[in-house]
């Protein structure tokens, strides 16, 4: 399962969903995690539907997305496109940390919306 993050520095979690420049892709593995890719999302779009479109398109392969903030029409567009949207904390929040807990809720008991995404994940 892939995992988007939005940040300034490929560390902590510290970065706006609609002015992020960078996304940190991860995947979820069985029992630990690997870094996939960065994702330049710098292209400047002039309306905001264009840009949250343009934002989306860059992380479509992502399941889950974890900002530090996200706006609520963006929150919405990322979630109709299948993403499950999380809220770091606050931005001391680390990328690693943020995925050592994704392992231990899939591995131990997975909540609902993560039962979702595995299903979904599994079937394809």
């Amino acid at each position: 399962m892939l995992v988007a993050f939005a940040s300034t520095n490929g560390i902590h979690i510290n970065d706006h969903f609609g002015w992020c420049k960078c996304f940190y892709m991860y995947t979820l593995l069985e029992d630990s995690f690997v870094f996939v890719k960065a994702i330049d999302s710098t292209q400047e779009l002039q309306g905001e539907g264009e840009k949250l479109a343009y934002k989306i398109s860059c992380i479509e392969e992502a399941r889950i997305l974890c900002v530090s903030q996200i706006g609520p029409n963006a929150s919405t567009l990322v979630k109709s496109a299948g993403i499950f949207v999380i809220k770091a904390n606050n931005e001391n929040d680390t990328i690693e940390e943020a995925l050592l807990n994704l392992l231990k809720l899939k591995n131990t008991n997975p909540p609902l919306w993560m039962q979702r995404l595995l299903s979904a994940n599994s079937a394809h």
